[in-house]
């Protein structure tokens, strides 16, 4: 194993601040400054295939051990240019780098079609320290891979998951406090109709179970955007809606939570709610807007959702997503939204030019919330935005000088945001530290 080169950039104080309004009716503008808001940038010491880019993607895992570890499920060049192989990257306490690929069940990589937005990894530890991951499946069967015991080969387990035969889509995967795993996806090809399920591995027996079908509903597809399970075991759900079969735009981005102890699913207020929902019955963070309309055409201009995330701040949730409104002037715009009341409470993080599909959001002690997102243009194209007192917007580069395309965020048990950074142009794929 060799050690890459570690490019590292202090956080700079200063910077300007922007006018906060209200969603989705925005056109204030975050400040952003090129100062640095990460502390590390390095560069993965392996290739990266240009397939390497979607937006719903869980694709960062950390553990804490004699130090923290990072894994990144990322595609790697195939055969062909057409074609990609999924490998994880693991980062030592250390900074000594380590490949592990995905092995099928004769002892070769895996290698599977490109499927730009869709084929792509998401991967999970458990608590008895195997690797999981689901990679490469737009209305395919499973593909799931994952250790027998920390440090083993990631091998073909996907015989091991219900709903066999089924076409699964955005695969989003994350681990609970107790080591269990929670996988939520869209399950399905109905030209109709294609719901989102909840599924539960029990680490301690090793075994793979349905929780339940969460929102389904006639004419309409389930986009999953993220998960995440709070200290007290509850799952927090983040999730879009579509006319069915599929589209690029989606709408009614939508909040749900399930409580393993009782079974019972929940919207932001606590109340119990029957599942599936259907979009008339879902905790709507984001609703529609004048002149927005349930669309399948890939260019539809109107109003739309295209990709969110989900933190905790305790057991609260806390949103940041994407909104193209009918006043954008065709540009998705980055807003952050909690709940309030009986209902939700948008902000406008920025809405300064046009952002990738691509967000993250974290939690953190001092800052609060962190809102990352990216740009289509400029050198730095990553930013960090924050939000002071008064209630204004101050935005970072999370990356100088590193022209990511997309980004994913974990924050470690350390309390440091760990940033999964492709650069598509460049088949490069970066770590960064705040």
């Amino acid at each position: 194993m060799r050690r890459p080169t570690v490019r590292i950039h202090t956080a700079a104080t200063a910077a300007l601040a922007a006018l906060l309004l209200p969603a989705p009716a925005a056109t204030a503008d975050t400040a952003q400054t090129a100062e640095a808001a990460a502390t590390v940038v390095e560069k993965v010491p392996y290739a990266m295939d240009t397939s390497n880019q979607a937006a719903w993607w869980t694709p960062v895992a950390t553990y804490k051990g004699r130090g923290q570890y990072t894994y990144f499920a990322f595609n790697e060049p195939g055969s062909t240019a057409a074609t990609h192989r999924p490998a994880i990257a693991r980062r030592d306490p250390d900074g000594v780098w380590s490949r592990l690929p995905l092995l099928n069940r004769d002892g070769q990589q895996a290698e599977f079609p490109d499927d730009n937005g869709h084929n792509q990894p998401s991967v999970a530890r458990d608590g008895s320290g195997r690797l999981h991951v689901f990679t490469s499946m737009h209305a395919d069967p499973w593909r799931y891979f994952r250790t027998e015991a920390p440090g083993g080969n990631v091998t073909d387990h996907a015989s091991e998951l219900p709903d066999q035969g089924e076409g699964i889509t955005y695969p989003v995967v994350t681990t609970a406090p107790n080591g269990d795993l929670y996988l939520a996806a869209r399950v399905g090809t109905g030209s109709d109709q294609r719901p989102g399920k909840l599924y539960r591995w029990d680490n301690a027996n090793s075994h793979w179970s349905v929780v339940a079908t969460f929102a389904s509903a006639l004419y309409r597809s389930v986009y999953p955007d993220d998960l995440t399970v709070d200290a007290s075991g509850r799952v927090h759900l983040l999730y879009e809606w579509a006319k069915a079969p599929a589209t690029a735009f989606r709408h009614q981005l939508s909040y749900l939570s399930y409580d393993p102890s009782t079974g019972a699913f929940a919207d932001s207020t606590d109340k119990t709610v029957t599942t599936p929902v259907t979009p008339a019955t879902s905790d709507v963070i984001q609703n529609l807007t004048a002149g927005e309309e349930w669309s399948v055409d890939n260019a539809y201009t109107g109003p739309a959702v295209q990709s969110a995330k989900l933190t905790l701040d305790g057991s609260t949730p806390k949103v940041a997503y994407r909104y193209r409104s009918a006043d954008s002037g065709g540009q998705f715009r980055v807003y952050y939204a909690y709940p309030s009341g009986s209902g939700w409470v948008g902000k406008t993080v920025y809405a300064g030019g046009q952002t990738a599909a691509a967000l993250g959001i974290t939690w953190d002690e001092t800052d609060t919330k962190r809102v990352y997102y990216v740009t289509t243009s400029g050198t730095d194209r990553v930013f960090a935005a924050t939000q002071s007192a008064d209630g204004t917007w101050t935005a970072q580069s999370a990356a100088p000088g590193v022209s990511a395309d997309r980004l994913a965020v974990r924050r470690d048990s350390d309390g440091r945001d760990v940033l999964y950074l492709p650069d598509v142009a460049h088949n490069a794929l970066y770590y960064a530290t705040r």
